[in-house]
């Protein structure tokens, strides 16, 4: 209840969505998207002590794979949204043609 009564200019609780981010989805404002380069350049500190932890080939092998794979998803990303904005222009004309049409047969309300 007392969430009701707090102003306008209070902090996010705990429980609540984080603000609308680019691409209209709810990320928080500290968020940033790794991106494939960021993948490829990272890299992770010697082992000490001799041959103790990861095999370095290994990790960047994998680095590598995910690197591919984000590439991958972002090319299809950008390949949704150019599908999704010559859709939605498509309908726009053809809404607009329908109105047009209806205004000239004299049936616009």
């Amino acid at each position: 209840m007392r969430a009701f009564f707090r102003g306008p200019g209070r902090r996010r609780g705990r429980n609540e969505r984080a603000q609308r981010g680019p691409g209209n989805t709810y990320r928080s404002s500290s968020y940033v998207p790794l991106t494939p380069w960021q993948v490829r350049e990272r890299r992770f500190r010697p082992t000490r002590l001799g041959r103790r932890g990861l095999d370095p080939a290994e990790v960047a092998q994998f680095l590598d794979r995910v690197a591919d794979e984000l590439t991958a998803a972002y090319r299809a990303l950008g390949d949704s949204r150019q599908e999704t904005a010559r859709i939605k222009d498509a309908l726009r004309r053809w809404q607009s043609e329908q109105a047009q049409q209806r205004v000239n047969a004299g049936h616009y309300r």
